[in-house]
């Protein structure tokens, strides 16, 4: 029988001072071994199809630099993508990429019912309860949610480096490319830095900065980086740090 035996919310550094809210949905491969690998090589398992790579590293660096509370999911997003509500079909995917997903084809509803109970669900619940601990402690939240993506998708090449993903009338979000682009610049990293690439709203990428952001009134923003500059700690930390950087500047003036 299939089982998900822990908890899907792994918290990191509860008691963080910061006003940022770490969320980071896609942050592990692991798949029980009751789920025998979705029917998926090793090798398919451990590519970015089945998580975002660096993505837990690059959040758990940012956690400790900006003393910030972090959440990070436990299971692969092809058990069930964290960032996608139970009515969408991508949630679940039968296809990724060009990779079939063969424990994921013609699920039976009970079945993926019971990842939407056992991941999605508590999941949304651990970030619902620690916005909500934290506005009854009157504390300000910014929820910022972290990402990676693959260099090459469907064949085509991305050259922008971080992504800054949001609604077209998310005023946070576009300080925050400002201020990022302005230490770039000081820098002199020559960084690409873009707004809503290599996703935009047009895309189903949103639902977790719009049901916990959004909905609730929160400044909020969704950042994607390349995997290629973070599947390494070098990487990590020259990230880490004008992430963390652009974050203290914007929510120092609150």
């Amino acid at each position: 029988m299939q089982g998900l035996e822990q908890s899907p919310a792994d918290l990191v550094n509860p008691h963080g001072r910061s006003d940022v809210l770490l969320v980071c949905e896609h942050a592990s491969n692991y798949i029980p071994d009751s789920f025998a690998n979705l029917g998926l090589s090793e090798q398919e398992r451990l590519s970015h199809i089945g998580w975002d790579i660096g993505a837990a590293d690059l959040a758990r660096k940012l956690s400790e630099a900006l003393d910030a509370s972090l959440i990070l999911q436990h299971y692969s997003r092809l058990l069930y993508d964290c960032n996608r509500p139970p009515s969408e079909p991508s949630a679940v995917p039968p296809l990724s990429e060009v990779t079939e997903i063969p424990g994921n084809k013609d699920l039976p509803p009970e079945a993926r019912n019971y990842r939407v109970q056992g991941i999605y669900e508590p999941f949304h619940n651990a970030i619902a309860g620690q916005i909500a601990e934290r506005k009854a402690a009157g504390r300000n939240t910014v929820l910022v949610t972290i990402h990676s993506f693959t260099p090459v998708f469907m064949g085509q090449p991305r050259a922008v480096q971080l992504g800054i993903i949001c609604h077209e009338d998310n005023a946070f979000a576009g300080d925050f490319l400002r201020v990022a682009q302005k230490y770039a610049e000081l820098n002199n990293s020559g960084f690409d830095i873009r707004m809503n690439e290599p996703y935009g709203p047009s895309d189903p990428v949103l639902h977790m900065v719009t049901r916990h952001g959004d909905d609730q009134q929160l400044q909020n923003v969704m950042l994607e980086v390349r995997n290629d500059l973070v599947s390494a700690e070098e990487g990590q930390d020259t990230w880490a740090a004008l992430i963390a950087a652009t974050l203290n500047t914007l929510t120092n003036k609150n």
